[in-house]
């Protein structure tokens, strides 16, 4: 088939709601070359309903089927719908976090951010973490729970599959998670620069593309496993459409430390912005 016939199968396949994986069985070409074709023809609202409950059906089915089960009773709280709140619990884990067999663990500085994955665990399990001082100043909250640790690891690997084609809202939430966890702000004379570190550059791939559709630029740098976004109108727009959450903060403490003062991040990025009227 070539390329010519590709992107016209595709496209009428999609237009009549196919689903991406249905189209790459009947032309038998790989997933990113159907997707590049399709990316753009949107699905009608009806058949995107259909297709996200099969995929919750199918993940409750999968889940249930373990073999791992709490001893002491305690069974998650499952979800059939998603919504930003359940994206930034669930990304949380994905960056800062773990889910192991034996449970999930999240490990910040940021009170705030401990607080939030406190918060929203509620919503997915009735019982509170153990929470440790790491290191100091670094904390640790961990739900020792094996099946709700089944259950969230298969639930955030079918949000790592949505999030391409999610809803902006959830995009945004899953973008704010990385940017408190992972990201940084870097102002020192001209250089304004917003960082984001991932030991995967699988996952540093799937944000500089989420970036692209709030329209920020950036850039990826394989060798310090960063996305970078530099240029006053990518800060600006970053600024406005993800930003970094209140009370999220530098550590001051730092001997490399640049201001000796643990300020927050999204204070730091509006001095580095105002920098540009001068």
């Amino acid at each position: 088939m070539s390329a010519t016939d590709l992107r016209s199968t595709s496209r009428n396949l999609r237009r009549r709601g196919y689903s991406l994986n249905r189209i790459v069985a009947i032309t038998g070409r790989p997933k990113t070359s159907v997707y590049f074709h399709i990316r753009d023809v949107k699905l009608p609202a009806d058949v995107k309903r259909r297709i996200a409950e099969r995929s919750t059906l199918r993940l409750i089915k999968f889940n249930r089927s373990r073999k791992g089960k709490s001893a002491r009773g305690r069974h998650p709280n499952e979800f059939t719908s998603w919504n930003a709140d359940l994206v930034c619990l669930v990304s949380h884990f994905l960056f800062d976090g773990e889910i192991r067999y034996g449970g999930c663990v999240y490990t910040n500085r940021s009170t705030t951010l401990l607080n939030r994955v406190e918060r929203l665990m509620r919503s997915v399990y009735d019982h509170p973490p153990k929470r440790i001082e790491a290191s100091p100043g670094v904390y640790r909250i961990s739900y020792h729970n094996v099946e709700l640790a089944a259950y969230l690891r298969g639930r955030a690997k079918e949000l790592l599959q949505r999030i391409p084609t999610a809803p902006r809202e959830w995009q945004r939430a899953f973008l704010s998670s990385f940017f408190d966890d992972e990201g940084s702000v870097y102002f020192i004379g001209t250089k304004r620069r917003v960082r984001g570190y991932q030991h995967s550059f699988e996952m540093l791939t799937l944000i500089h593309e989420l970036l692209q559709k709030f329209r920020i630029e950036s850039t990826l740098d394989r060798k310090y496993n960063e996305v970078t976004i530099s240029r006053r109108e990518n800060i600006e727009r970053f600024a406005r459409e993800i930003n970094f959450s209140p009370g999220v903060r530098i550590n001051g403490q730092r001997s490399n430390s640049i201001w000796k003062r643990s300020l927050e991040k999204r204070k730091i990025l509006r001095r580095a912005i105002a920098s540009y009227q001068r």
